[in-house]
């Protein structure tokens, strides 16, 4: 064994037994004190992400779900849900794997992504309508980031102005924040996500944290920042008060779905299709309105 890796081993062995050390001694100087209010005090954040998909994901969505996994050490997948009407099922299979936060792509006709951002079991729960999505393979991007680093987690102004952009924010935080105890997480930082709000759409965004100038290796250190992927855009649709379901707490009255947008499309072009023929059917009119009898000086009798 390396010289190194001993000596961390050796600190840690010291901590552990330094802390057990002081857990007892408070519990043998006050008996008053309650040695799990002790043990509450050391314990740390341990957020867990359940992250699953409906039945009829893409290609495209499927990747997305790899680059979400692939920055969020804490996340853990599961297994294609069924039925997309169940949802109270997912809460149970969160609580299996042990998980307090849950991320469900839900997967509709036409391409069509909702996103269901939920703290589990009690909620609340914000379902999202995902548009613009640009994976790592396909963006080809210059920066990087290691693989199961830990991300720094930065919002927009605007998240403050409004109680559901708070709401919002703080379960993201939750979600996005990967715990410095994960199991999968490395011990620094690399890369920050970004979420921007702007016309009512939260933007995604991931850049890498180069703090050296590329053009300048040996010059002195300047930090910069490098977009990494994956890209996407969230639409607030609701918020609800339970996981996956409850009352409705807020709803977007600005947002159209994508089946009112393709019905009002073809509604549009079969407005087209009946002014063609209502023109049509007037011009056939007029030539019969207009249409007058042949009389005895007509060209056809007079040079017949």
């Amino acid at each position: 064994m390396a010289p190194v890796a001993i000596f961390q081993k050796q600190q840690k062995n010291l901590k552990e037994r330094d802390g057990k050390r002081k857990l007892g001694e408070i519990s043998a100087d006050n008996d008053d004190v309650d040695i799990d209010t002790a043990v509450e005090k050391k314990r740390r954040n341990k957020q867990r992400v359940l992250m699953l998909s409906s039945r009829g994901i893409t290609q495209r969505m499927r990747h997305l779900m790899n680059d979400l996994e692939t920055l969020l050490p804490h996340v853990k997948k599961d297994s294609k849900l069924d039925s997309k009407s169940e949802l109270r099922l997912i809460p149970e299979l969160a609580d299996l794997n042990n998980c307090n936060n849950a991320l469900y792509f839900e997967a509709r006709r036409h391409e069509d992504l909702y996103l269901w951002a939920s703290k589990t079991p009690n909620g609340p729960s914000i379902k999202f309508h995902v548009q613009n999505i640009h994976t790592m393979d396909e963006l080809k991007m210059t920066g990087n980031c290691l693989k199961g680093s830990r991300g720094i987690v930065s919002f927009d102004k605007g998240f403050d102005e409004t109680e559901h952009s708070r709401l919002i924010k703080e379960v993201f935080i939750q979600i996005f924040g990967v715990p410095p105890g994960a199991r999968k997480a490395k011990p620094f930082i690399d890369h920050i996500l970004t979420f921007s709000l702007l016309d009512s759409k939260i933007w995604f965004r991931n850049f890498q944290i180069i703090e050296k100038d590329p053009l300048e290796p040996n010059g002195p250190p300047q930090t910069s920042l490098v977009e990494i992927g994956p890209r996407l855009v969230l639409t607030p649709i609701r918020i609800f008060e339970g996981a996956f379901s409850g009352a409705t707490v807020f709803s977007n009255p600005e947002f159209v779905s994508p089946a009112a947008v393709r019905s009002a499309m073809r509604r549009q072009a079969g407005d087209k299709y009946r002014s063609r023929k209502d023109a049509k059917a007037q011009s056939e009119h007029r030539v019969k309105v207009r249409h007058r009898e042949e009389d005895d000086l007509a060209v056809n009798k007079v040079f017949a």
